[in-house]
């Protein structure tokens, strides 16, 4: 019986997530488990589940692998790499895409190599706000921790005085050759002894343990511009934890969530609410009490409304992002039937349906025509 535990649960997300939602999750937990991060004695705990986030997320983000693993679990599809022995640089190395490299790239993240600066991990938090501040756009004050450049050692790792030695593995060059097969063919692989930095730290400072880093709190107001969708995100450049050696600050990316509202719906920019009305209101047509996000609103309901009618106010919806143009507020009025009817009600509706005239209900008359042409076919 296998002993892993179910790559969702290992991410943290449902089986019905999408590819950005898997990502994303994989992303947050190679960010907190990443053994530069923890050097304590929790270390070893850290780096077991760094590997064991980035075997799931190699199987979940494949679709073919998802498809088999959701069919025949582990026993169906097998990551690629060895993740429980791989050092954990090498691994950034395969989801470069998602952290990125030395030169910077979407995502950022250590693991420079051959011991090059390296941009810095970029941060993820998120914001929940309300429509109201959608459509208005708002300010948020946010509190996180990250990695600075340690103040002891200015960032070196190295206790103040001295400096980091050459890696006697690699000679400097942050990367080691092995043999394979008789010699048959070479592979290049990141130093084991000094993680492709190619130098190593002989007097760590005292401070940080060796790790060039401290962790921080932090605390900034981010401008949330109107129009905003969920999952988008607004970046802060800089805001992220310090580089590798000098190198640049990462981003924090700040991810939206929208709260529920107990009225209205959104479909892009427009927003949507449906509003229960009487059958004498529909049939009388009159004035209709609706909400809006910038309070109470009036709209004209005609004479002979339908079930499930649509009435659009032009220009009362969110912003659009890019353009600022207003989409519109769209509500349907559903027609309600009451439950209970009194003795007089009964016989105003009995005496209401006697006087009925057929001609002037288009949907009941056009559905009788349909009803007599089947019938006599």
């Amino acid at each position: 019986m296998s002993t892993k535990r179910d790559y969702y649960e290992v991410l943290g997300v449902a089986k019905s997530a999408d590819a950005e939602e898997i990502k994303r999750a994989y992303r947050r937990l190679a960010m907190k488990h990443h053994p530069d991060r923890n050097q304590g004695e929790g270390k070893a705990e850290s780096e077991t589940k760094f590997k064991e986030a980035a075997e799931a997320y190699e199987v979940l983000s494949d679709a073919s692998k998802r498809q088999r693993y959701d069919q025949f679990g582990h026993k169906g599809v097998g990551a690629s790499h060895d993740y429980a022995h791989m050092d954990p640089t090498d691994i950034f190395s395969i989801f470069n895409d998602i952290f990125g490299g030395a030169g910077g790239q979407r995502g950022g993240g250590g693991g420079g190599g051959r011991g090059g600066a390296a941009r810095g991990y970029d941060l993820e938090t998120q914001v929940e706000l309300t429509l109201a501040e959608i459509a208005a756009g708002c300010e948020r004050t946010l509190e996180f921790e990250r990695a600075e450049a340690c103040d002891t050692c200015k960032g070196s790792g190295s206790k103040p005085g001295s400096s980091p030695v050459v890696c006697q593995t690699c000679g400097g060059r942050g990367q080691v050759t092995q043999q394979g097969f008789g010699g048959m063919f070479r592979m290049v692989t990141t130093c084991p002894s000094c993680r492709g930095r190619g130098s190593q730290i002989k007097d760590v400072c005292p401070s940080c343990r060796g790790a060039a880093k401290t962790n921080k709190s932090r605390k900034i107001t981010v401008k949330i511009p109107a129009g905003v969708h969920e999952g988008q995100a607004v970046r802060i450049a800089g805001e992220g934890e310090a580089g590798e050696q000098g190198g640049p600050t990462g981003d924090l990316h700040c991810y939206i969530s929208v709260k529920p509202h107990p009225l209205f719906g959104r479909q892009g920019n427009d927003l949507v609410c449906q509003i229960p009305i009487s059958f004498a209101h529909a049939a009388l047509g009159g004035k209709l009490e609706i909400p809006t996000l910038r309070g109470k609103g009036d709209l004209d309901v005609p004479h002979g409304t339908q079930h499930g009618e649509v009435f659009k106010l032009k220009g009362e919806g969110l912003p659009d992002l890019r353009t600022g143009r207003k989409g519109d507020q769209l509500i349907q009025v559903l027609i309600e039937v009451p439950k209970k009817l009194s003795e007089k009600q009964k016989n105003l509706l009995k005496e209401f349906a006697g006087m009925e005239d057929v001609a002037h209900m288009p949907q009941k008359r056009g559905f009788l025509d349909k009803l007599k042409d089947a019938l006599s076919s």
